[in-house]
């Protein structure tokens, strides 16, 4: 009924416990998964990043940007943190350079299904 120690001994050495060959065997899946969540996850976050940071610092007068609110606008003045923004005739807002998440450029075609009147 109860293992005794010879016993418990002669079964974790048949079971692969071999020191560091052991614990290379342990870690390797925690390895995979860590080397699998860089490549999944954090690389193509960090590339976004990076786009974003040069669209936002290629930004001019005249550009049609959309924030991340989902106003559009056409860029009026270029601070260095800040983006003064025209969303209608007479209308000025001042946003946050980092709240546009896209830059639509002046000679953009409008969709095929906007009616133009």
């Amino acid at each position: 009924m109860f293992a005794t120690p010879a016993m418990a001994q002669t079964t974790t050495a048949a079971a692969g416990g071999g020191g560091v060959q052991g614990m290379l065997i342990q870690a390797l899946p925690i390895l995979a998964l860590v080397v699998l969540f860089y490549f999944l996850l954090i690389r193509p976050q960090q590339r976004r990043m990076k786009q974003h940071q040069q669209m936002i610092s290629g930004l001019k007068r005249g550009d049609t940007v959309v924030l991340s609110s989902g106003i559009i606008g056409k860029v009026s003045k270029v601070d260095d943190a800040e983006v003064s923004i025209d969303i209608a005739q007479g209308v000025t807002v001042k946003a946050v350079k980092s709240m546009i998440s896209e830059v639509r450029t002046r000679g953009e075609p409008a969709a095929a299904n906007d009616a133009k009147s």
